[in-house]
């Protein structure tokens, strides 16, 4: 039976109830016997349950090594994103070299001397 992991357990739970299955009622747990008892949800098809973030640690379906794994995913996501210094680095190059060419065309025409 699954462990599920998810940002908002509590909307899952709710999910999951909307579709027949009796979450936090005490349910026998046949086989997701370490899950707390407030996120175990029992479906006719099986049982799952339900980790939040806070509780991922507790999770015994993920081992280490997978939570390793997942950890350059993780950097390269960030990595992949530019910073705000670099967007706003690239942004202030753009508006010097307008107002660089701009000064010169000017100048190329006489007209700055006018």
């Amino acid at each position: 039976m699954p462990e599920q992991l998810t940002r908002h357990p509590e909307v899952t739970i709710q999910v999951l109830r909307s579709a027949g299955a009796r979450c936090g009622e005490g349910a026998p747990q046949q086989i997701l016997k370490t899950c707390p008892r407030e996120r175990f949800c029992q479906l006719p098809g099986g049982e799952i349950c339900v980790y939040g973030l806070d509780s991922a640690a507790a999770m015994t379906q993920i081992t280490h090594a997978d939570w390793q794994a997942l950890g350059p995913l993780a950097g390269a996501r960030q990595a992949d994103a530019p910073s705000m210094a670099v967007v706003a680095a690239a942004v202030a190059g753009l508006l010097a070299g307008v107002l660089l060419a701009a000064l010169l065309a000017r100048w190329r025409h006489g007209r700055w001397r006018q």
